[in-house]
């Protein structure tokens, strides 16, 4: 199935690029960025260019910043494309009630992931879990965002 990758910074060059190439189900068409690209895909600086031209492609994933992701997701669901968000989902959880209304309005699919889900060490913690119960568990945040994100702003 051939999808639309919106926001070509570097998480989307490291992580969501080469899994989409990886991937037999999936065909990168079409990019959307004011400054990144893919080579050999097709690039837009436009996202209302993109969805008008490009109708065939059915599934655009948003590699957005929190801020501006709802108007772009609102807008792909509108026009009728499945959506797939970076996390968070948004920037408040009344953007994400409002988002859930539009998918299901306009019957499309609405999907909130994170791209470590696919890191190397996910699979062998879920299968150290299969057999146990988790009674209670701390997270401590330890990304270093000026690795991956540098120069960001938001």
């Amino acid at each position: 199935m051939e999808i639309a990758l919106v926001g070509i910074g570097k998480i989307a060059l490291d992580q969501h690029v080469p899994a989409i190439a990886a991937s037999a189900d999936w065909e990168l068409a079409a990019t959307v960025s004011r400054h990144g690209t893919v080579a050999g895909v097709e690039a837009f600086d436009d996202f209302d260019a993109m969805l008008t031209s490009r109708p065939d492609i059915r599934v655009v994933s948003l590699c957005l910043p929190p801020v501006p992701r709802f108007a772009y997701a609102a807008k792909a669901l509108r026009a009728g494309r499945h959506v797939m968000l970076e996390k968070p989902p948004g920037a408040t959880l009344s953007e994400c009630h409002t988002l859930a209304a539009l998918a299901r309005d306009h019957r499309v699919s609405l999907y909130a992931t994170w791209h470590s889900r696919e890191a190397g060490k996910v699979a062998a913690a879920k299968a150290w879990l299969a057999d146990r119960t988790i009674r209670r568990f701390r997270v401590t945040w330890k990304e270093d965002v000026r690795r991956w994100h540098p120069g960001q702003d938001w």
